[in-house]
């Protein structure tokens, strides 16, 4: 043993003892820099492709709004968004917010597909991945609830008539679910209260209280100023989140509901996709039974389709008038649209009355409704220039070519994108109007209903190759001239394979340019 710590004494003081060179009597250990706070702004975090993953690690859970500068909703949002943030400071301080504005960002907003602005999106461990989105909520209390929600119980446990009372009365409206608390009803009820920030919720498997209301099991009934108005008992003992959700929120709005800008955020919000329209001028002498008629249908069809009233008096709602065709002559007028395919129907009865308001909406929803189609005349000159112009009347023709290809563009009179982007796409088609062989054209989707055409952020664009069987292709990229010419020329290298399908919507996207996105428009 004293022979090994021999051999070991030189090599320790060869490695284990700091030469006299290497640390001076004066000498501290350097110090790692500390990197500065992200900078914040009413209580929100400033966030930028730099700083993102840095507050993701730094925070437990974080809530992001994807905006605009200068957009009046993202401002109006932000301002809710930052006042929510203010109330959670010290309340809940591992919860933080923060925003991003997508004008510079573009990295960002690429990554998370933000198509509509503003978004706001809820990063949790700081994960990026697939992050939760923040639907519908506009209010700082509905922030609030929502975040609360999703870091906690989303329902609160009721256990006694006193309890019960307190939810239903805390506020215009409670949501109450008389449960077995093993039943599996019970997560799609606390899974919809999450998704439902503008309502207390609350669930009970106490039989003392189900008799005070005299409530069945596995009901859930919304109260509205602290009295039951639905009730709703899950077929077979099921239910969908989606369809609960789609019913509860259409109690956040009157039964019907006027249109204006200012309430059409909450119309759009709702996941409802069959609305129903009445176009009438709210002096008119015979407003009063109209109206009637119109509410008393509603109920019926609560969850199913949503009952939406549109003054035309309101010079304001003249995009809405001009999307569907209506006149002067046609009010008192009544349209169902579709938002997921955009399609209208028309009701086939002139009179507004209970019964056919009835049978128009349950023949819509039985699939045996007339699609309304309209179209403008052909223009006499429609080939007279170098972008063409489509109707409705002469698009398949046209875009059915087996020998031409067209590049099509779609959009809205009212949009300023297409006004943008008009004299670009003019342009454009100068520049090809020496080839044969295909051809630019334009056409407004507000005057002319085309369903064979996958429908997208106004306006969009399409290439339709030539031949039977060459699928249309989704442009993606910018406009510019530089990026159409480059998508052209792209095009004629490497087109299609015959027959070939896009998995997700049956038409071919331009995955090679870089996607622009637009703010959504609301009608």
């Amino acid at each position: 043993m004293k022979t090994h710590q021999f051999f070991l004494l030189p090599l320790l003081f060869l490695t284990g003892f700091p030469t006299a060179d290497s640390i001076s009597p004066n000498e501290t250990k350097p110090k790692q820099a500390k990197l500065p706070k992200i900078k914040k702004e009413n209580n929100v975090l400033l966030l930028k492709k730099s700083n993102f993953d840095r507050a993701l690690k730094e925070t437990k859970y974080l809530l992001v709004e994807f905006y605009v500068s200068l957009s009046q909703s993202s401002q109006n949002s932000s301002e809710e968004f930052a006042e929510a943030a203010q109330q959670l400071k010290k309340e809940s301080p591992r919860i933080q917010f923060g925003k991003i504005d997508v004008t510079h960002q573009h990295d960002l907003r690429k990554q998370f597909n933000i198509r509509e602005l503003p978004t706001v999106k809820f990063f949790v461990d700081g994960s990026r991945e697939d992050p939760i989105d923040c639907k519908g909520v506009r209010q700082a209390s509905a922030f609030i609830t929502w975040v609360k929600r999703r870091t906690g119980p989303s329902t609160v446990l009721i256990n006694s008539t006193d309890q019960a009372e307190a939810i239903i009365n805390a506020d215009n409206l409670a949501g109450i679910g008389f449960k077995e608390l093993h039943n599996d009803s019970v997560e799609v009820f606390c899974e919809t209260a999450r998704d439902v920030p503008e309502m207390p919720f609350g669930m009970t498997a106490s039989e003392d209280v189900r008799a005070n209301y005299s409530i069945q099991k596995n009901t859930l009934v919304v109260f509205k100023k602290g009295k039951p108005v639905h009730n709703e008992v899950p077929e077979d003992g099921r239910q969908n989140k989606l369809d609960l959700t789609r019913l509860i929120k259409t109690f956040t709005l009157d039964l019907v509901t006027e249109y204006n800008l200012e309430i059409s955020v909450k119309i759009f919000d709702i996941p409802a996709e069959n609305h129903i329209l009445l176009f009438t001028p709210t002096n008119s002498e015979t407003l009063n039974v109209i109206y009637e008629n119109y509410e008393s249908a509603a109920p019926e069809f609560r969850g199913k389709v949503l009952f939406v009233l549109v003054d035309t008096n309101e010079t304001r709602n003249g995009q809405v008038f001009e999307y569907f065709r209506i006149r002067e002559v046609d009010v008192p007028a009544v349209r169902i649209l579709n938002l997921t395919s955009d399609a209208k129907y028309k009701m086939p009865a002139d009179e507004v009355t209970v019964e056919n308001l009835k049978e128009f909406c349950q023949s819509y929803l039985n699939g045996k409704a007339k699609l309304h189609l309209s179209s403008e005349e052909i223009p006499e000159d429609w080939d007279k220039t170098p972008v063409k112009v489509l109707v409705g009347k002469n698009f398949n023709r046209i875009v059915s070519s087996t020998t031409m290809t067209v590049f099509v563009m779609f959009y809205t009179p009212w949009s300023y994108d297409r006004r943008k982007l008009l004299p670009i796409w003019d342009k454009l088609g100068e520049q090809y109007e020496s080839c044969k062989d295909i051809i630019f054209v334009k056409i407004d989707v507000t005057a002319n209903d085309i369903l064979s055409v996958g429908l997208d952020r106004y306006p969009f664009l399409r290439f339709f190759p030539a031949g039977p069987d060459y699928q249309e292709v989704a442009y993606a990229g910018e406009h510019t001239l530089e990026a159409f010419s480059e998508f052209l020329e792209e095009q004629s290298k490497t087109k299609a394979e015959p027959g070939e399908k896009d998995p997700s919507g049956g038409i071919k996207e331009d995955l090679s340019q870089k996607e622009t996105t637009t703010e959504k428009e609301e009608l």
